[in-house]
């Protein structure tokens, strides 16, 4: 005689497979695919900057291997030109902004979380047009996609402290508002 009766399964603790997000990849960042034109120039400038700094490439050979790559087509090319010469330009004058912000040494710093924080300060002191949470936001995107496990909380906490002393108006407003921390 053959068993008929319906099998039951003890309940399971454990939860559930994590479902993943759409647009984004396994840490977070966001796919290529649902990237803005500002977004990608800032992706091609990162990478730019860190030929830049590892390198010591000259910005128009960067610029030229850049133009080249997969994808470039669809980036906003006037803002990565600002990006990548505008960074290079003014690399020691970001430097002093950015240095008083750090617990260590400027060479202990990654060339990409560098790169990174080159993009926030200048960001925030030249393109007004980008509110500073945009800049931010998309700066530790950007070190997660192409940093260290924690490289974009770094980020983070330096641009943040950056953040009140280039764009003091627009960081009060959001704080009377509620939308950030005093």
């Amino acid at each position: 005689m053959t068993d008929t009766a319906p099998k039951t399964t003890p309940k399971s603790t454990t939860r559930p497979p994590r479902q993943t997000r759409a647009g984004v990849t396994s840490t977070g960042a966001r796919k290529a695919a649902s990237k803005s034109g500002r977004s990608r120039a800032r992706s091609f400038a990162v990478q730019a900057l860190y030929q830049h700094l590892v390198g010591g490439n000259e910005a128009e050979a960067i610029d030229a291997f850049t133009r080249d790559l997969s994808g470039f087509d669809k980036s906003d090319t006037a803002h990565f030109d600002a990006l990548l010469h505008g960074c290079i330009e003014q690399a020691e004058a970001l430097d002093a902004l950015i240095l008083p912000l750090m617990d260590r040494k400027m060479a202990e710093i990654s060339p990409i979380e560098r790169s990174v924080m080159w993009i926030g300060a200048y960001e925030m002191s030249h393109c007004l047009d980008v509110p500073w949470r945009v800049v931010l936001n998309e700066c530790i995107e950007l070190a997660k996609e192409f940093g260290g496990t924690d490289g974009h909380k770094y980020v983070n906490g330096v641009l943040n402290g950056l953040a009140p002393k280039l764009r003091a108006l627009e960081v009060a407003a959001d704080q009377a508002k509620g939308l950030t921390r005093p």
